[in-house]
């Protein structure tokens, strides 16, 4: 297999997707018993996000997965937007009070 080949196929997804797993657990793991790092509530809808754009890819390079595409690709933007949400629903004002969005 040359390089060219791999990355026409789904493989090449499939490692991503392996990384992105392996990177989340390393993080849970490091979070949850040493107590460094970031809670996974602040970081889960970016990996959600990210996973699903790497689903998306998958899809996109198996032969007949359009369908799947299309689902994660709103799956991807879904998580995305519940994460800006969640990053900027409470910001405060110039005033000091907090302003949260319907």
């Amino acid at each position: 297999m040359n390089l060219a080949q791999l990355y026409q196929g789904p493989l090449v997804a499939d490692l991503a997707i392996g990384f992105i797993l392996l990177e989340t657990v390393f993080l849970w793991a490091l979070h949850h018993f040493v107590g460094w790092g970031l809670a996974p509530k602040h970081y889960v809808l970016t990996v959600l996000s990210g996973l699903f754009l790497m689903l998306a890819l998958r899809c996109a390079l198996t032969p007949d997965g359009w369908p799947g595409m299309a689902l994660f690709l709103i799956a991807a933007g879904l998580a995305h937007g519940a994460d800006l949400r969640r990053r900027f629903g409470k910001q405060p004002r110039i005033d000091g009070a907090e302003r949260h969005l319907p």
